[in-house]
């Protein structure tokens, strides 16, 4: 929602409240694939402009665990196994697909710092909060539930964010959780 003022107030307070700074790392990360680097940019120099302040040493030790050579076979490894194995082969149905395989699913998903529930319940937040996204949404819901985080969960973290999202945001959310099956 580039709430970047919002963002400034509250990551002291998370990271207060046991946040690490990997983790913090990990989800500005997560958003470039979701929200764009354009809109991520800011969040990335707040963020290290905040740990710096912290005494945090910059660059946080590497999370990345693949490379250019691997990240497409890895990213179809990671992307078969929290879909399902119909993603077989998804990378060679056109070129938009091979870069989600390999730099959304072999870069991003991959990286170590947050489980694999962790980076989709971000995924789901980072979709309900744009809205017009209810087939990728509801793809991220059913795979959330796969790992545990049930519908009760992905219902308490939309009204959780009812206040930075909005209302009709929150109830396109609420609704595509409920076609969970």
């Amino acid at each position: 929602m580039q709430g970047l003022e919002e963002y400034r107030l509250m990551l002291p307070v998370a990271l207060d409240n046991g946040v690490s700074p990997v983790e913090v790392k990990e989800v500005v990360y997560q958003a470039v694939d979701y929200l764009g680097l354009g809109r991520v940019m800011p969040f990335f120099k707040v963020t290290n402009t905040i740990l710096l302040a912290r005494g945090e040493k910059l660059p946080l030790p590497k999370q990345a665990t693949t490379m250019m050579e691997d990240r497409l076979e890895k990213g179809e490894e990671t992307q078969m196994r929290l879909f399902g194995p119909q993603m077989k082969d998804f990378a060679k149905k056109g070129t938009i697909n091979k870069w989600l395989v390999d730099n959304c699913f072999g870069d991003y998903y991959t990286r170590k710092g947050l489980s694999d529930k962790e980076r989709e319940m971000i995924t789901f937040c980072y979709l309900a909060v744009q809205g017009v996204c209810e087939p990728q949404l509801l793809a991220h819901a059913k795979t959330n539930v796969g790992l545990g985080n049930d519908q009760q969960f992905l219902t308490k973290i939309v009204l959780a964010n009812v206040p930075f999202i909005g209302y009709p945001r929150s109830l396109n959310a609420i609704n595509v959780i409920n076609q969970v099956k």
